[in-house]
C-alpha cells in the first residue's frame, strides 16, 4: 500500500492525483462543473455536480494506472473552503445548492450584526472579520430562507458541512460528520483559541450546535470509503490554502505562501500564537496536528485568476489563459491602464463587499494587450496590499522570500511582474502540485508512508527565483496610482 490518492475539490473543478510512495504525481484527472448565479453577487454549486466529478475524477486516475484500493495506503482532502451545504442527514441530500465562499448574498446580515456592535467579539474568537465571505451567515441564510429548514434542523434531521465534510459524508455513506480545524476555522462559528464551536457565535447567528461536524486534526482518522472497490481510510483534510502551505512546507514562523487560483491567499506562519491583525488580515489556523495548532496571518483576495477568465470568457481577448502573458508582454509601456477587478467586492485588507470592478486610464490607443496587462498586474498589486498589511502586523522583515503555487504562477511574466512589485524575490517550487501535495502528505504521514515534518520540508526543491528588476521610484508610482485606482472603485 503504496500510494496516496489526494482529492483537490476547487471552485470550478475537482482533481484527483495519484501519488507515489516517492511523494511523486502518477496520474491526474480533473472535470469542471458549473457554476451558478441566480442573482446578482450570488454564487452556487449543485453538490450533486461536486460529488459526480470527485467520483469520476477518483475512478479515472485508478482505472488509468491500473492501480487498485489495496494498493491506497490513504486519501487525502483538500477542497474549496467557506462553501456552506446543508443536507438531510438520512439522504444525504442538500436541501439547497451550495453556497460558495464568492457569494456575497449575506452581506446585509453582516451589517446588521456590525451595527449592532457584534464584530470586535466574533473577530476576538474566530480572527475572522463579519463579511459574507464566510460560512456562518450563508448557515443562517439557509435556516432562515429554505421552506422548514430551521424547525428541521432543531429537530435533528440536518447536518452542515463545508465540501470536506461533505464528501467525507457520502464517502463514509453517512458514516461520519467530521471537519479539520482548519475548515472549521473559516466557518465564523469556531473558537481558534480553544479549538471547540463557540456556543456564543451560534447562538449569535441562530446556528445549532447540533448540525454542526466533530473537529479532527489534519492528519486523523476520517472514516474510511469503499467505493473505490477495496476499503481506503481517509487519513488527511485541510482547506485549500492551508493544504498549499502545508505542501510548500512552510512549517517555520515568519514563512510566506500566495496561492494564485479563481483567488489569491497568502499565508504568513505566525506558529504556535495566533497574532491579532490590525490591517484587517484575518488569524487563522495553518494546521493542526497532534493537538497542536499552528497559526497564519491570512489575506484574502477574491479575483486572481478569475480576472483571466473574464478576460477569456467574457471579454474574448484571448483563447487560453496562458496567452495572457504573452498579450501583456505586447502592452504599451507608456500606458498605464489600472483593472481593480472588484468583481465580487474587494478582500483583504479592504473588505468592501459592495465595490465593484472598475478600469482607469484609458486612451484611444488602450487595446487587448493593456487591457491583458492591467488585469496580471492588478494581482500583483493586490499581493502588494496583503504584503504591507502582513509587514504591518508580523513586523517589517526585507529578508522575507514568497512562495508562490496555483495555475497563475505558471507564467513567468506575472510571476516576474509580482517580484517587480513587491521588490522582493518570488520563489516557484519544481512541485507546482502544492495544495493536493500537502493533502497526501497529510494522509501519507499518518499512514506512516511519507516522512515527518523536518522530512518532508528537506524535499521542497525550487524552480525558479524571480528576482525585482523594477526601479524603486517606477514601482512606488505603479503602486501609488493602483492606490487611487482602489478609493475611486470604493467610492464609486
Amino acid at each position: 500500500m503504496t500510494y496516496i490518492l489526494a482529492i483537490d475539490q476547487g471552485t470550478t473543478s475537482s482533481r484527483a492525483i495519484l501519488f507515489d510512495a516517492q511523494m511523486q504525481p502518477v496520474s491526474t484527472a480533473q472535470q469542471e462543473f458549473p457554476q451558478h448565479f441566480p442573482q446578482e453577487g450570488w454564487v452556487e454549486h449543485d453538490p450533486e455536480d461536486i460529488w459526480s466529478s470527485v467520483l469520476h475524477v477518483c475512478r479515472e486516475v485508478m482505472e488509468a494506472t491500473g492501480i487498485s484500493a489495496n494498493q491506497i495506503a490513504g486519501i487525502g482532502i483538500t477542497n474549496q473552503r467557506e462553501t456552506t451545504v446543508v443536507w438531510d442527514k438520512h439522504t444525504g441530500k442538500a436541501i439547497h445548492n451550495a453556497i460558495v465562499w464568492q457569494d456575497r448574498r449575506t452581506a446585509d446580515i453582516c451589517a446588521r450584526y456590525k451595527q449592532a456592535g457584534c464584530e470586535d467579539d466574533v473577530t476576538a474568537q474566530t480572527g475572522l472579520l463579519l463579511d459574507p465571505y464566510f460560512s456562518g451567515t450563508k448557515v443562517k441564510w439557509l435556516l432562515d430562507t429554505v421552506s422548514g429548514a430551521r424547525e428541521r434542523a432543531d429537530a435533528g434531521e440536518l447536518l452542515f458541512g463545508t465540501i470536506d465534510s461533505f464528501l467525507i459524508w457520502r464517502l463514509t455513506e453517512g458514516r461520519v460528520h467530521a471537519t479539520d480545524a482548519t475548515n472549521a476555522a473559516r466557518t465564523l462559528l469556531f473558537d481558534i483559541h480553544k479549538g471547540t464551536w463557540s456556543a456564543e457565535i451560534c447562538d449569535l447567528l441562530d446556528v445549532p450546535l447540533t448540525i454542526l461536524p466533530d473537529v479532527l486534526d489534519c492528519a486523523a482518522n476520517f472514516g474510511s470509503t469503499t467505493l473505490f472497490g477495496g476499503d481506503i481510510p481517509i487519513l488527511g483534510v485541510a482547506g485549500d490554502q492551508q493544504a498549499a502551505t502545508i505542501g510548500q512546507a512552510c512549517f517555520q514562523p515568519g514563512m510566506m505562501k500566495s496561492t494564485y487560483g479563481t483567488g489569491c491567499f497568502a499565508l504568513l506562519n505566525t506558529g504556535a500564537q495566533p497574532v491579532q491583525s490590525k490591517n484587517r488580515l484575518l488569524t487563522t489556523v495553518a494546521y493542526q496536528l497532534d493537538g497542536q495548532r499552528t497559526y497564519a496571518l491570512e489575506g484574502s483576495i477574491f479575483i486572481a485568476g478569475a480576472a483571466v477568465q473574464w478576460l477569456r470568457d467574457a471579454l474574448q481577448i484571448i483563447d487560453s489563459a496562458p496567452q495572457s502573458g504573452d498579450l501583456a508582454a505586447q502592452a504599451d509601456p507608456n500606458q498605464h491602464v489600472i483593472l481593480v477587478p472588484a468583481f465580487t467586492g474587494l478582500g483583504a485588507p479592504y473588505w468592501k463587499p459592495d465595490c465593484r470592478g472598475a478600469m482607469f486610464g484609458l486612451t484611444r490607443g488602450s487595446g487587448r494587450a493593456e487591457i491583458a496587462r492591467a488585469t496580471l498586474e492588478s494581482i500583483a498589486f493586490q499581493t502588494r496590499d496583503l504584503w504591507h498589511a502582513m509587514q504591518g502586523d508580523w513586523g517589517a522583515d526585507t529578508d522575507v522570500i514568497l512562495r508562490v503555487d496555483g495555475g497563475m504562477s505558471a507564467s513567468d511574466w506575472t510571476m516576474q511582474g509580482l517580484s517587480n512589485c513587491l521588490g522582493a524575490p518570488v520563489d516557484r517550487p519544481v512541485m507546482q502540485e502544492t495544495t493536493a501535495l500537502g493533502a497526501a502528505w497529510l494522509a501519507g504521514m499518518k499512514a506512516s508512508v511519507y516522512p515527518d515534518q523536518d522530512g518532508f520540508a528537506d524535499t521542497w526543491r525550487l524552480d525558479t527565483r524571480f528576482e525585482p528588476k523594477m526601479a524603486q521610484d517606477d514601482r512606488d508610482a505603479a503602486y501609488a496610482r493602483w492606490q487611487r485606482a482602489v478609493q475611486a472603485a470604493m467610492a464609486f
